[in-house]
């Protein structure tokens, strides 16, 4: 795998090409029109672009230079979410990417703490998680599942779960350019139970507002 590749594994060049999905749309109509927006973990901006075309001015947070060089349009910061202060609060937080299942529970605490330090008073946290269903599916067959994000073709592979904690493998390929290389992503995400999820929120200083999905992948959360 060539190119730069970000502290947690994952390469550039793959998220310059990957087109969003629908998620700017389900974001806009979830918060008022023309709300700014603290974007927490922009990545190279797949959601960020949308968003401001959408109206929303964008302050997009990453920890890696490589990716905020190919986000325009957007005010940007480097640096990681959980030790993140600016020192001001935003009508909207966005937290995508299901960084709030991550292993760790004390990350966890510390992005959702991060949500919540700059956030208005009367503002929305807008969340990205993997649901209970979506582990229980996955553990129940340990399958490799493909699909398409636009030109690039993914494919989870499950490598072993104790229960609770997924170990997997995600490989890229680009349909439209045959010369493109193959880009692999290792990842371990956590199956977090409703109430898990809530006492993370509340912990935080947070409470669950509601889904915004059929799927019960993006909900709100407020103080």
């Amino acid at each position: 795998m060539n190119g730069a590749v970000t502290r947690d594994g994952c390469p550039v060049d793959l998220y310059r090409l990957l087109p969003a999905t629908g998620e700017p749309a389900l974001v806009h109509a979830a918060v008022p029109p023309g709300a700014e927006i603290l974007e927490l973990g922009c990545g190279a901006g797949r959601l960020t672009h949308p968003l401001t075309g959408f109206g929303h001015p964008v302050t997009a947070v990453d920890n890696s230079a490589e990716m905020l060089a190919h986000v325009r349009g957007a005010t940007t910061v480097l640096a990681d979410i959980e030790t993140l202060d600016l020192d001001r609060r935003f009508p909207v937080v966005l937290l995508a990417s299901h960084l709030c299942n991550t292993p760790d529970d004390r990350l966890r605490g510390r992005l959702l703490a991060a949500c919540r330090r700059h956030l208005d008073t009367d503002g929305r946290v807008v969340i990205q998680w993997l649901p209970p269903a979506w582990f229980d599916r996955v553990f129940a067959d340990m399958r490799p599942v493909s699909g398409r994000i636009g030109d690039i073709e993914v494919t989870d592979s499950p490598l072993s779960h104790d229960g609770t904690v997924l170990q997997a493998m995600c490989t890229y390929r680009d349909t439209g350019s045959p010369d493109a290389p193959v880009w692999t992503h290792r990842f371990a995400t956590r199956r977090l139970s409703r109430a898990e999820l809530h006492a993370a929120l509340t912990g935080a200083g947070l409470r669950f507002e509601r889904h915004l999905d059929p799927g019960r992948r993006w909900f709100t959360a407020v103080l």
